[in-house]
């Protein structure tokens, strides 16, 4: 029996554009995006829909078409929503550069990505000058633009974004993301697994170029939510407007966390209306769980873990204090697998382990890497997602992160996993934040070495803090040196940048 292909028509596709379209109708007057630019402003669904409208019209027109790719490089703003679903209407990609980039790196994604049209917020233009300028000349060009939803054919499975991994250990990787992944898959994680719904105000401060950012704010629209963007990522001011929005949920990498419980006026008027505090990226560190708990008590943290090639999200898992974490408070507990993910665990030969890699099927799994069959086969062979994540899994289910493959530490011939001195660092009085690496030895053929930012007003001896690893770890696994150090270098999400510390 032969079907008509409704799949590609809106009676019956499943497509992020559409989504938004829905919205506009049923609750277009919901506020959809709250931007700090710097001045304050509003913009609801049916308005972000109407943009979206305009900007595939003005893409159309540039013959800009499905299979396409589009690319933006500016701050998170409501102009780049817009584009971005402008762009998925009419079947196109969106890919989005690092604010922070140089020159090489903008060229080296632009190079891989060819984009057909390059947008940019005026003040890169000296970066990109061929780019079409957001700004007050583009907002006349867009109101000129008839109003209404385009006509296109799109598929759920055409590409929607392409995300460029973080390259902390490598060259960054073009991941493949097709519409259905969201609407199938991760979005129903997020709402059974992260309990999020339309009830929802975010602080949103994670960059769109990652998929952390890209790939929730496409959730949070999917389900309807408020994204409140500030105009800087600054502690200072994300505490004055999780205060004047009332946010209620955050989600972001641990050091957020820390940065945000130092500011003066930190307490329950500022961060009292937060319900869920999630983070991802690294281990929370204690300090963090003690501050938030006294400034907000009934706030309920969300550990999770995922990855570009998931379209995010693969684990969650919730407590109220440390001492709800399984594993006797491990902090480096990623909680369990959601819904739509298949997890093994397995050891170098492919054989279930307690210890290992952690692979995953789900129809969330990316289509492959652009233009790189070699580590797009590497990636998903046998069948399953290769992750490149050594966790635990313990009897229940639950999953503790160990390493990156390419962060074991081999010292004297033995596995060191950086993640487990990490942790033993955090437990000092002292210290505030730790990061682990091998570096070079001609004995050790990698000796392990720890970074540490002391807490404001105290200066711990690095012998100490050896000592104290010595007390709680097998030998081989202390640190060899101990560097403090009044910051660590991260990415723009805060994760830490360890291929600078191995420098």
């Amino acid at each position: 029996m032969t079907l008509a292909p409704q799949h590609r028509t809106a009676i019956g596709r499943a497509t992020l554009g559409d989504q938004l379209r829905r919205h506009a109708r049923t609750r277009g007057d919901k506020v959809a995006v709250v931007a700090y630019s710097p001045e304050r402003t509003e913009t609801t669904y049916a308005q972000l829909d109407d943009r979206a409208n305009r900007f595939a019209r003005l893409l159309l027109a540039a013959s800009v078409g499905r299979g396409d790719v589009v690319a933006v490089m500016a701050r998170n703003g409501v102009d780049v929503i817009a584009l971005y679903y402008g762009a998925l209407k009419i079947g196109a990609a969106l890919t989005v550069v690092n604010v922070m980039f140089g020159e090489r790196e903008i060229a080296r994604q632009l190079t891989s990505a060819r984009p057909k049209a390059v947008f940019a917020g005026a003040e890169f233009t000296p970066l990109l000058p061929d780019a079409t300028v957001l700004g007050a000349e583009l907002d006349a060009a867009l109101a000129r633009l008839e109003p209404g939803e385009p006509e296109a054919e799109v598929d759920e499975h055409d590409v929607a974004m392409i995300v460029y991994t973080s390259g902390t250990e490598a060259a960054p990787k073009g991941v493949l993301i097709p519409h259905r992944n969201y609407l199938i898959s991760t979005a129903p994680a997020w709402s059974w697994g992260l309990q999020t719904g339309p009830e929802d105000t975010w602080l949103f401060v994670m960059p769109f170029s990652t998929i952390a950012g890209l790939g929730s704010m496409t959730t949070l629209t999917l389900m309807g939510a408020t994204l409140v963007l500030p105009a800087t990522v600054d502690p200072v001011s994300s505490l004055e407007i999780v205060e004047r929005e009332r946010i209620t949920v955050i989600a972001q990498t641990p050091t957020f966390y820390l940065a945000l419980a130092a500011v003066d006026g930190f307490g329950p008027a500022a961060v009292g209306s937060v319900r869920r505090a999630m983070t991802y990226g690294g281990q929370i560190a204690p300090a963090a769980v003690a501050a938030w708990s006294q400034a907000a008590p009934d706030v309920r943290w969300g550990t999770y873990w995922g990855q570009s090639e998931l379209s995010q999200l693969g684990t969650v898992g919730w407590f109220a204090t440390i001492d709800d974490i399984p594993g006797d408070g491990d902090p480096s507990w990623i909680g369990k697998p959601v819904s739509h993910l298949e997890v093994r665990v397995v050891d170098a030969e492919g054989n279930d382990a307690e210890i290992g890699e952690l692979i995953c099927r789900s129809p969330s799994v990316m289509l492959g890497y652009h233009d790189d069959p070699e580590r797009t086969e590497a990636a998903l062979a046998s069948g399953w997602l290769h992750t490149g994540d050594i966790v635990r899994i313990d009897a229940e289910g639950n999953l503790f992160f160990h390493d990156r493959l390419t962060d074991m530490i081999k010292s004297g011939g033995m596995n060191v996993s950086s993640q487990e001195v990490e942790r033993e660092l955090h437990a000092h009085p002292d210290v505030l934040r730790a990061a682990v690496v091998g570096l070079p030895d001609p004995y050790w053929s990698e000796a392990v070495t720890a970074f540490v930012v002391p807490k404001p007003g105290t200066e711990p001896d690095p012998a100490a803090l050896i000592a104290f690893c010595r007390e709680r770890l097998a030998a081989f696994k202390a640190p060899k040196a101990v560097h403090l150090v009044a910051e660590l270098p991260v990415d723009v999400q805060g994760k830490v940048l360890k291929r600078e510390l191995r420098r």
